[in-house]
């Protein structure tokens, strides 16, 4: 535990303080009847109906497509694909399962972006002690700032689950007992067991569950508290504080932490764009959100890849005739056809949706299990680092070596001297 020193103490001065601002303002607003009114739980703004984007869907890429993956997980059959559109029904619960089964995200909701899933949790596990996503049937009132509502805990998809797991410790599901058995959402339990299991097998660690609802807690952790407390001297005051202030370097800290995984999203998007980006004709590669999520979290935890399982498609050249049909049908791009027209596939956008299998008239792909090792995305300036590093320790021993060979021979013309 790091020791408690004079800005906690003044952290801890200021909450004492806080409710004895202004103690006549709050009466005189009551009695003139200004009062502010308080915030009221309504379950309806944590939940929208999905957009539909036929583009990346498969069945509407193409008509052989066998996919049903959002059918399958809607609870009330309010979505139906048909002549190259797709029809969300009124019946939509607005759920969200649809956005996190469909395997090339053509379902749209701002609520349930996955890189937006992941700031709002990250940004709650940074400034408290623990985090909790829960849905509007548990809460049931106006969340804490340590609280991530959504309409349904299902709508996590896994490489959200696994982002969070890789670097986040104090993430918990909060889920009292049997509130997902009365739910009409009746397959969100199924698809949020299936997805934070196959995110802990890959993390190799668990996610946290509390189901009472009276050890839900919501504490900050004390850098966040020194990070607000700086912030707002720094505010009122205008003075600037020094970067070798312990508190500063706090500041500095989280400020970092909760920029961090954006800026290595960006590194892996140009790193991606500059190395295999663009296909062979000239099509430009689609890094979707989730794999966007994945391939960070891999850069963080690499030794974690062979437990990661993905499915890619493998070619039986005999078979193939290098039509291009799997080229065509891919809503990625990440089919190719290379040199002489030889089928190949980037693993770090393939997403395994199969469409790629179904589309080819000669049966010459199909879908194979692939650990995440080609999908560890090696940092060409972390590499430069290391080497920079290298190098300069190899310099240093090298100088130390020649120091010691003058200090050696200066030795001996001291002492040929004396004699």
């Amino acid at each position: 535990m790091a020791q408690h020193d004079l800005i906690d103490d003044l952290i801890d001065i200021s909450k004492g303080l806080g409710s004895l601002r202004d103690p006549i303002s709050g009466l005189t607003d009551t009695l003139l009847g200004e009062a502010p009114e308080a915030p009221t739980w309504n379950p309806a703004d944590y939940k929208e109906r999905p957009r539909a984007n036929t583009i990346p869907c498969l069945v509407c890429r193409h008509e052989t497509s066998a996919c049903t993956a959002c059918m399958d997980v809607c609870p009330v059959d309010a979505i139906d694909i048909e002549d190259g559109s797709i029809e969300i029904g009124n019946a939509c619960r607005k759920c969200g399962l649809c956005v996190a089964a469909c395997p090339t995200e053509a379902f749209v909701s701002p609520k349930l972006q996955p890189k937006k899933l992941y700031e709002e949790i990250s940004r709650a596990a940074l400034a408290h002690e623990t985090a909790y996503i829960t849905c509007t049937r548990a809460l049931r009132r106006i969340p804490r700032e340590n609280e991530v509502v959504i309409a349904c805990v299902g709508a996590v998809p896994v490489e959200v689950w696994f982002s969070v797991l890789t670097e986040f410790s104090n993430v918990s599901v909060y889920l009292p007992l049997d509130i997902c058995n009365a739910c009409k959402t009746v397959t969100g339990e199924n698809q949020l067991a299936d997805y934070i299991a196959t995110a802990e097998e890959w993390a190799g660690t668990g996610l946290g569950l509390e189901v009472d609802p009276a050890r839900l807690t919501c504490k900050k952790r004390r850098e966040f508290e020194r990070k607000e407390f700086m912030d707002d001297i720094v505010r009122t005051t205008g003075l600037a504080v020094s970067r070798l202030n312990p508190a500063a370097a706090a500041v500095a800290s989280v400020s970092q932490r909760l920029q961090a995984h954006a800026n290595r999203i960006s590194d892996l998007e140009r790193t991606l764009s500059n190395a295999c980006g663009v296909t062979t004709e000239k099509r430009r590669r689609i890094l979707l959100q989730r794999r966007q999520l994945l391939l960070s979290a891999l850069q963080l935890v690499p030794e974690r890849a062979e437990s990661v399982q993905v499915k890619r498609p493998v070619c039986d050249f005999a078979r193939c005739t290098m039509c291009g049909e799997c080229v065509s049908a891919c809503p990625v791009h990440a089919c190719d056809l290379v040199a002489a027209g030889r089928f190949s596939v980037e693993p770090t956008y393939c997403v395994g949706c199969g469409l790629c299998t179904e589309v080819c008239p000669t049966q010459a792909l199909s879908l194979h299990d692939f650990d995440g090792a080609d999908l560890v995305v090696p940092d060409p300036e972390a590499e430069a680092r290391e080497a920079a590093v290298a190098r300069a320790h190899q310099d240093a021993q090298r100088i130390k070596e020649e120091v010691r060979g003058k200090i050696s021979s200066a030795l001996d013309f001291v002492e040929r001297l004396a004699d």
